[in-house]
């Protein structure tokens, strides 16, 4: 273990070149407020992360005295000085923001979840807990192989007509995608985009910006497929693959629900030929109804997507068209009462998702509506952008990790993670 003395402030140079301050201790924000690093903030950047400067944003860091300033320039001159940020891997979760005060002229980051690192002895370390406990099947080094670009158009040459296999393509080619790029290396949980619509207008929404405050980092699907198309790719993938999962609702999509008449047809087709592996859903919950006629259909799993519990913070951010938190509580008993595999999409985000007033209420609405499985995501935003858009919390700050101290305090039999697993059903 290092001492505190030897942390130092990570920053980068206008080029990109990141460096170890020579005397600034490390610092992180959660919300709007700043935080000094200590060791037992910090583990050691995962394997699969990366690093990037964080443009027009000065970097921050302490003092020995304890106060916080800004990192001007290094020996040699070399400055200004902005701040790094790491993007973590599938199955870590952020404890702090990086440190970083955004300058007048400084444009909107890409939509990515940014987290704190720090310098000890050289090594880079990040302000981050794990959070799954196996996370084998989605380790990087198992993707982007030199095969894939060979696998793609195997697969596609088997269904050149199929719609879903050539938008699954350019999700693993080119964004790299993991659930799309499962498809072609036939293995565990693999992506069906189904929906170009949503019902929900996210601030930071990945795939389609209303209000455009960010750069989409993903282009939205752009038809409904047909039940064969679904077929064509779903079933193989069930039938031969090793932990076979398949799931709707992806990044490169809306809101499956929305086309829930054929997305039941479709499930029942695939069950028609098949009955291995899981069918999941990954939605905002907004359609109990819609939820309740696929799992009859032969879903087994489902995950909602919930940005928070309270209807102030949901409202802000999600901006739902037609429903209302409301809603995704009924869908989270609709699962349960279905017997569904049932996991709660939770999108954390320091200095909201871990003040006082938001872990009651989540304790709360778990109390009421039971689950499987907590899945702890990253809120892939600007943070600037985040906190303009949600009304400001003022609770007492406990922290990431005793965020997740309490809920396994609470709920112990409760799964925290990062991903979908393939579960059996489970009692109503």
């Amino acid at each position: 273990m290092f001492s505190g003395s030897s942390l130092r402030l990570a920053c980068a140079d206008a080029a990109g070149r990141i460096y170890e301050h020579s005397w600034l201790r490390p610092a992180g924000r959660a919300g709007n407020e700043l935080i000094s690093l200590t060791a037992s903030h910090l583990i050691p950047l995962p394997r699969g992360a990366t690093l990037t400067s964080l443009p027009g944003r000065w970097a921050l860091g302490g003092t020995a005295g304890g106060r916080f300033q800004r990192a001007r320039s290094l020996p040699g001159g070399r400055g200004p000085l902005f701040a790094v940020g790491a993007l973590l891997p599938m199955g870590f979760a952020r404890t702090f923001l990086p440190a970083a005060f955004a300058s007048k002229q400084a444009q909107p980051l890409p939509l990515f979840g940014y987290t704190a690192v720090a310098f000890c002895g050289g090594q880079l370390y990040a302000a981050a807990l794990q959070v799954e406990p196996d996370n084998t099947t989605w380790d990087p080094r198992h993707f982007n192989t030199p095969d894939l670009p060979e696998r793609v158009n195997q697969l596609c040459s088997c269904y050149p007509q199929n719609r879903i296999l050539k938008q699954l393509a350019h999700c693993a080619l080119n964004y790299g995608c993991f659930t799309a790029q499962n498809i072609f290396y036939r293995r565990w949980e693999g992506g069906v985009p189904v929906s170009p619509a949503c019902n929900a207008r996210c601030v930071g929404c990945i795939s389609k910006q209303v209000s455009e405050c960010c750069p989409s980092s993903q282009k939205r699907i752009a038809f409904v497929p047909t039940e064969i198309e679904i077929v064509e790719v779903a079933v193989p993938h069930l039938a031969e693959a090793e932990k076979a999962i398949i799931s709707f609702g992806q990044g490169c999509e809306g809101e499956p629900t929305l086309v829930g008449t054929q997305l039941e047809r479709a499930i029942r087709a695939v069950r028609e030929r098949t009955e291995r592996g899981v069918i999941n859903i990954n939605t905002n919950g907004s359609r109990p109804r819609v939820v309740k006629n696929l799992a009859r259909a032969g879903l087994r799993s489902i995950r909602v997507s919930l940005l928070s519990p309270q209807p102030d913070v949901f409202a802000a951010y999600v901006r739902p068209r037609g429903y209302s938190l409301a809603d995704v509580r009924e869908t989270l008993k609709v699962a349960r009462g279905e017997g569904l595999a049932l996991s709660l999409n939770y999108l954390i985000f320091p200095g909201v998702s871990d003040r006082e007033e938001e872990v009651e209420a989540l304790v709360d609405l778990l109390r009421e509506c039971p689950v499987d499985q907590i899945q702890l995501r990253n809120l892939n935003i600007d943070p600037g952008i985040y906190q303009r858009a949600v009304p400001p919390r003022r609770g007492r700050l406990l922290g990431i990790e005793e965020l997740l101290a309490t809920l396994r305090r609470e709920f112990p039999t409760l799964l925290l993670g990062s991903f979908t697993h393939t579960p059996g059903p489970t009692a109503p």
